[in-house]
């Protein structure tokens, strides 16, 4: 079975993403041609990136930056919820983002961004940095409105039109996910034989 992380990208206390990641999953969690599982970075503890080797040579000495690691690893795919701070992604999860490498590599990702304008521009920045992670980003995203979706700006109130492009993201999520889980068993497979 296809494994899909949806991780919730803020921590901040009051959050309204905590809503839209569990509206994710709700509609996810219908379908049957992959697992999905939330994932709230806040449960991680994670400070400042605190290790002393650089993320790609994995040598993970800090047991918060383990269990992360673990976390992870265990999926094929990523739905990353986003809200916008000041025209990019929260510092939480940027910081989520770097304390890792292999774990994120050849694994497909999506996004539903949230904010002033949809979250697209933190969705934008995320596409950049999942590029450098050797992580591949499906096109369909999900932008929610503060000003059309979120009753006084903090009840998540979605508009029914966003249930169309969420079915397109997690359609193309799930298959790129299954496409690049084939190919990184065969580069395993290739890799022990040699």
């Amino acid at each position: 079975m296809t494994n899909i992380g949806i991780v919730l990208g803020s921590t901040r206390p009051g959050r309204i993403g905590q809503a839209v990641a569990q509206w994710v999953y709700d509609f996810a969690a219908k379908r049957t041609d992959a697992a999905f599982q939330l994932v709230d970075i806040a449960d991680y503890g994670l400070p400042l990136l605190d290790e002393p080797v650089p993320p790609s040579m994995g040598q993970y000495s800090k047991e918060h930056t383990q269990r992360w690691a673990a976390r992870i690893a265990e999926f094929d795919g990523y739905v990353f919820v986003t809200p916008e701070y000041n025209h990019g992604p929260s510092a939480a999860l940027k910081n989520a983002l770097d304390y890792l490498y292999a774990e994120w590599n050849n694994k497909a990702a999506g996004f539903v961004g949230y904010g002033s304008a949809g979250g697209t521009r933190a969705v934008e920045q995320l596409r950049l940095i999942a590029a450098e992670l050797q992580m591949a980003t499906v096109r369909s995203q999900v932008a929610l409105s503060l000003f059309t979706d979120f009753e006084n700006f903090s009840a998540f109130k979605p508009a029914a039109h966003h249930e169309q492009p969420l079915t397109t993201m997690l359609d193309q999520l799930v298959a790129w996910s299954q496409a690049m889980k084939m190919m990184r068993e065969q580069h395993h497979m290739e890799t022990y034989r040699s």
